[in-house]
């Protein structure tokens, strides 16, 4: 999909400029500034999937850790192969053309999830017991990432995301083998996990368009009870506060300049026990991620007051996964604390991120074999679809961008107007819109659906699907799949609306079609001004006489009962 010249504009609009890269950024009381004392409101995105796969994001259903993954791969092609698989999957997942995107996208930093063993041999492979044996494929692609960065004056903040052992008990965030020993059980783990930071520091203490040091990702334990998986209920957090402690002095030695992010347990916000005695450096930040909660400011109220006590900023380095309207309210909420952000992710192969990778058919048919719902495909059609996914349908090139992610990330929290998702003309005999191209915006401004995003973490309750569809676009209104494959907005019920955005060629009187199935009432509110309801039904729902103004049009569908689908407007002169 291609966005209009005009809404590049929108884009380049929607926040303000970003900060200057030539400045080393560091800690002053709540904020993080640039070496003038300016604040800067850092707005990334992570490049989850790049260095470290997940197996949601390949459609992977159970264990999803990258090294399970590499597992079938190989099950399917043979060592050989899968090295070549992977090779090609970290030349063409993340290239310069991505990076270029996001610069003109608006956004001013990225946010790189680092696997340690694309720096150093695991522990149980190095040839000398306790040593430190480097590895130039890490550092090579971050050299690379860098150079990107710095040609399009972006920002980039190196996160360890997975560490030596494995950080928690979500295995599939940090690739961690359960039956081996985590980074908290081995000491020659974290000896490895500060060791590389130390490296890290040596090769970029000079360098300004790194923004911060991310030193561990997500960590996710119970170090008092082990029957509390995730250290969620951890009071003391110990061995945590002293890894980080170690770490950061590492990293002093040899780069003083340099921002350092912290996170807590339960996945980055359980902070307790590990501030208790205040700050150990002049330049920390405190990282938090936000997942599947509410978006007001009680949700991030705890965090809010650890910053005040302490005297430290607050980052959001992770967060997303959800709808449109739940990205631009978490981005208007924590913006206007003065909180900077890295979404997540760039891109997989669902929907709900700024890039789509449009899978091959024959990765579908291993993909449905992986999930047991398919034959075992031969080893040259494996090899072959795999391949291509890598080589061909991963690239930036052959992505499905999604405009209204983009949207809601950069413009939608701080504008209280829609703006068209697509150009629609109506011209002297009439014109068709298609329902699902209702116009951008958050949800009571483009749009009113009954579930717009997932809260279920504040909720209690169950996961909510915003679009059943999870195709095309991210909204939270219903879409459904005919037949035939074609999309339309779904059981649209009794308060939910859609507005649209259109060109009149010729003022005057014009007919109005809806294409509805199902039984209802609907109404609209053309420029403003309502429209009686009438009924919607298997043959659709008709309005007479309306009177269009020529230039731009609005027109808001709203069902009065419902459920009934809704496919498309169709104008007659």
């Amino acid at each position: 999909m291609r966005l209009s010249a005009f809404l590049l504009a929108v884009f380049a609009l929607g926040g303000s400029a970003p900060a200057t890269a030539k400045d080393f950024l560091r800690a002053q009381g709540r904020q993080i500034v640039d070496e003038s004392g300016r604040p800067v409101v850092l707005r990334g995105m992570g490049l989850g999937g790049w260095m470290l796969q997940e197996g949601y994001m390949l459609d992977l259903e159970g264990t999803g850790t990258q090294r399970s993954i590499h597992a079938r791969v190989t099950d399917l092609v043979g060592p050989e192969q899968a090295e070549a698989f992977y090779q090609a999957w970290r030349d063409n997942h993340t290239t310069k053309a991505d990076i270029d995107a996001l610069a003109r996208w608006g956004f001013d930093s990225v946010r790189l999830p680092m696997h340690y063993a694309l720096y150093t041999l695991p522990v149980e492979q190095e040839p000398v017991a306790g040593g430190q044996t480097w590895v130039e494929e890490g550092f090579r692609r971050t050299d690379q990432l860098l150079e990107w960065a710095r040609a399009n004056d972006l920002y980039l903040i190196l996160d360890l995301h997975a560490a030596p052992g494995g950080q928690g008990n979500d295995i599939n965030i940090s690739d961690r083998d359960p039956d081996a020993p985590s980074l908290w059980d081995d000491p020659r783990h974290q000896d490895k996990m500060v060791a590389l930071w130390r490296r890290l520091a040596e090769r970029y203490k000079d360098e300004p368009h790194i923004a911060a040091y991310d030193i561990i990702n997500e960590p996710n334990w119970g170090f008092a009870d082990r029957e509390d998986r995730n250290g969620c209920k951890e009071e003391g957090n110990g061995p945590l506060r002293e890894l980080l402690v170690r770490t950061t002095r590492a990293i002093r030695e040899v780069d003083r300049r340099h921002l350092i992010v912290i996170e807590g347990n339960c996945w980055g916000n359980n902070y307790r026990g590990v501030l208790d005695e205040g700050p150990w450096d002049d330049n920390l930040a405190i990282s938090f991620h936000k997942y599947w909660n509410h978006t007001d400011r009680a949700s991030i109220a705890e965090l809010l007051a650890l910053s005040e006590k302490h005297g430290m900023p607050l980052w959001l380095g992770e967060t997303g996964e959800n709808s449109n309207d739940w990205f631009a309210r978490t981005v208007a909420l924590v913006e206007g604390e003065g909180i900077g952000w890295a979404w997540w992710p760039l891109k997989k192969l669902r929907y709900n991120n700024p890039l789509q990778v449009q899978a091959n058919d024959g990765y579908r048919k291993v993909l449905a074999y992986w999930n047991g719902k398919g034959p075992r495909p031969a080893p040259e059609a494996a090899r072959e679809a795999l391949m291509r996914l890598a080589s061909h349908d991963l690239r930036h090139e052959n992505n499905r961008f999604h405009p209204d992610v983009v949207d809601a990330l950069m413009r939608a929290p701080h504008s209280d107007r829609a703006v068209p998702f697509r150009a629609h003309v109506v011209d002297a005999r009439g014109g068709r819109i298609a329902a699902i191209d209702f116009d951008m915006g958050r949800d009571g401004v483009a749009y009113h659906d009954l579930t717009p995003a997932n809260h279920h973490v504040s909720d209690g309750g169950e996961r909510v699907v915003w679009n059943p569809a999870m195709a095309y676009r991210n909204d939270g209104v219903d879409l459904g799949r005919g037949a035939e494959g074609g999309l339309h907005v779904a059981g649209l019920e009794a308060g939910e609306w859609l507005r649209y955005t259109f060109e009149a060629a010729q003022g005057g009187r014009y007919a109005l079609r809806l294409a509805t199935r199902g039984q209802g009432r609907v109404s609209l509110l053309l420029n403003g001004t309502e429209v009686k309801a009438v009924k919607a039904g298997r043959d659709g729902a008709e309005f007479a006489g309306l009177a269009l103004q020529p230039g731009r049009n609005t027109l808001v569908v709203r069902a009065e009962q419902g459920p009934f689908d809704l496919e498309a407007l169709e104008f007659v002169r």
